[in-house]
């Protein structure tokens, strides 16, 4: 089946649960690869019950994943979010970075009195450091539903930002880039220089005017 017409069910939730995991939490990210904001972490623990509608966020419409992300937080046992600043994202490195993020959304769960015995995260690599509690799953915003939940919850909540950030660098074309390199970005970056919002450890950096801004010492990327 050609992935564009995957459907992301709950068979892997119910493998956990099967296997004696109470609580099942889908975790995923935005932002890892922008240039500016935040980077954005949800975590979800899904309802038993299969969701209709629900996709790997970047299969969806602007629309429909506002709409798919409405429908997640009223049907998810629990859900939070979690970010770590761009400054973080310099400071840091962008693994480390994910890791703030997500534990800010792991912990926000605690604080509702749900703490996962199984976290299903997209991708290869446990950024969350949190052994064998963790199952990485290539492209599993695509096929678990409760990650996919992440998927839409993440992207909508970080797109807002991005689209208030806009208002004061209108330039940049954040309320349709969110700080990802595209045209209007990068001709803004080269006529005016990074913004506040922008991390400037990173290699896209070289060469660019940055106007009352001090360059970092180092890059980290």
């Amino acid at each position: 089946m050609p992935a564009t017409r995957t459907r992301p069910t709950l068979r892997l939730e119910r493998k956990c649960w099967q296997s004696g995991d109470r609580l099942v939490c889908g975790i995923d990210e935005v932002g890892r690869g922008a240039w500016a904001g935040p980077v954005t972490v949800a975590a979800v623990i899904p309802a038993p019950e299969h969701l209709r509608g629900i996709r790997d966020s970047k299969m969806l419409t602007p629309d429909q994943r506002e709409v798919a992300a409405a429908h997640v937080r009223t049907w998810a046992r629990a859900y939070a979010i979690g970010h770590a600043t761009h400054e973080e994202c310099d400071e840091l490195g962008m693994t480390a970075a994910l890791r703030a993020a997500g534990s800010r959304a792991l912990a926000q769960l605690a604080m509702q009195g749900y703490e996962p015995d199984r976290v299903i995260l997209d991708g290869n690599h446990d950024y969350l450091r949190m052994g064998a509690r963790v199952t990485t799953v290539i492209k599993g915003d695509a096929t678990s539903l409760a990650v996919a939940a992440a998927s839409c919850v993440a992207k909508v909540t970080r797109d807002a930002l991005m689209a208030e950030e806009a208002e004061h660098f209108p330039a940049y074309g954040f309320e349709s880039n969110r700080g990802y390199p595209a045209p209007v970005h990068k001709a803004a970056l080269n006529a005016h220089g990074p913004t506040t919002i922008h991390r400037r450890s990173w290699i896209f950096m070289d060469g660019l005017v940055w106007g009352g801004l001090a360059p970092p010492p180092g890059r980290l990327f």
